[in-house]
């Protein structure tokens, strides 16, 4: 039976210490029982507390590292919808390195991704890995691909190798950036060994769910945590099938040989076919996606996708509220007026740039929802709207008395008149797209 809250609370040493990150000892007992901490982190706890809380502080599905500083933290889920709570760690993207592509090939596929940054709404959106893969006869070959990465990079490394020398000396060089080894091959005691000796983690590869838990099973018997688990299916349909049969397993059956991330690498096809499966594997729990080549259009699909999927559907991103120069503006510059919703800012603030026009954008506080959102919730009408234009005064910064509201939102035009003396209130196009030749139809001076 699984420990509430209160009975993990009465084995903590109630110090309230904050040396495990939280608090307070019961806001950490309630984290170790929704399976959303672990008792290691608190480094008071007796061994009695240890021994009787056992498994319950340990998570659904474990947490792993893959690489020092910027690598991805992979795994960790507690739930298999994001709607029931949320998800923590986005899915880790890499790229595939083939050591057969040559020296110069490799470098500049590194720094391609090492330099591809995106920014949507407020976040930079970046791949996270490289999956080195050995495919060539020479042993330097693989050792020089390895030495290229961790020196163009600062990513996550996953290394296969099936020359178990060459496998050992790309791992001494590797010995404090904690990558991850994947087997092609059943996993043997002398991958537990080479795991424990340096440090990696180990991907696990099998044809079937059971024939992947025999080897999960054998090697936390060995002692080894960190493990990533690929199970390969027949197809797009198969992956997506043994995928769900993990996670659900981990979750709900709370079978420890599947509480480990996922692994999917992407096979080399045209772009649709790519995108496709990615996306798709994406949605069905993929905790790292291997792509078998450099694509800007796949790789900023995927971010934008492990974007919405992984931000807290309880909590809208938003932006600071405040005014924010769009521009060059002046004093006699127009005014707008939006939500702190962060899509409505930057699309908003982006078709503002795209007119030609420099504006001063008020950006009132609606908790991060959008227009008819907030109106309907009571958070972006005329009283709550003048009261923030007062309170950062506006009207010592700006000459114009003239501000423009979202078309969507026209039935408060009168109101906010009236809540706001000797300033005219201009109704604006409902689609922020109109706004290049709205502002070149009204005056806005």
């Amino acid at each position: 039976m699984a420990l509430s809250g209160l009975d993990i609370f009465k084995l903590l040493p109630k110090t309230n210490c904050g040396d495990c990150g939280v608090p307070t000892c019961m806001a950490f007992a309630m984290k170790i029982a929704q399976k959303k901490a672990e008792l290691s982190s608190c480094p008071h706890a007796s061994e009695e507390a240890k021994a009787a809380l056992g498994a319950a502080s340990e998570p659904p599905v474990r947490l792993v590292k893959i690489g020092a500083g910027n690598g991805p933290e992979v795994g960790g889920e507690t739930v298999l919808f994001r709607h029931e709570k949320t998800f923590f760690h986005p899915t880790g993207i890499g790229l595939e390195i083939r050591t057969s592509q040559g020296e110069d090939k490799i470098l500049d596929d590194v720094r391609e991704l090492e330099g591809y940054r995106a920014e949507r709404v407020g976040e930079v959106l970046k791949a996270d890995l490289f999956f080195i893969s050995h495919d060539s006869a020479e042993k330097a070959a693989f050792l020089r691909a390895v030495s290229l990465a961790k020196a163009n990079s600062t990513k996550g490394l996953v290394i296969d190798c099936p020359d178990e020398e060459a496998l050992k000396e790309g791992l001494e060089l590797l010995r404090n950036d904690r990558p991850a080894i994947y087997l092609r091959r059943p996993l043997t005691e002398r991958d537990i060994e080479m795991a424990k000796t340096s440090g990696a983690s180990l991907v696990i590869t099998a044809s079937s769910p059971q024939d992947l838990a025999d080897q999960t099973e054998k090697a936390r018997q060995s002692g080894l945590t960190n493990l990533i688990l690929n199970c390969q299916g027949n197809g797009l349909g198969g992956a997506i099938q043994n995928n769900a049969i993990l996670r659900r397993s981990a979750l709900k059956k709370s079978f420890k040989p599947f509480g480990f991330p996922l692994f999917i690498r992407i096979a080399d096809a045209d772009g649709f076919e790519s995108l496709a499966a990615s996306a798709a594997l994406l949605c069905k729990y993929a905790s790292i996606i291997i792509l078998p080549r450099f694509d800007k259009a796949l790789l900023y699909t995927l971010f934008t996708l492990r974007q919405n999927i992984y931000t807290d559907p309880q909590k809208p991103i938003q932006v600071d509220p405040r005014i924010y120069a769009i521009g060059d503006p002046t004093p006699d510059s127009p005014v707008f007026v939006t939500t702190n919703f962060s899509l409505t800012y930057f699309i908003v603030s982006g078709e503002i740039e795209n007119s030609g026009t420099s504006a001063h954008l008020v950006v009132c506080d609606t908790e991060g929802q959008s227009v008819l959102t907030a109106w309907a919730g009571g958070k972006f009408v005329p009283e709550k709207i003048a009261k923030f234009i007062k309170d950062i005064k506006l009207e010592e910064k700006v000459k114009t008395r003239k501000i423009v509201i979202p078309g969507f939102v026209a039935q408060i035009s009168g109101e906010l008149e009236e809540k706001l003396p000797g300033w005219e209130v201009i109704v604006g196009c409902q689609e922020a797209a109109d706004i290049p030749s709205f502002v070149k139809s009204v005056n806005l001076v």
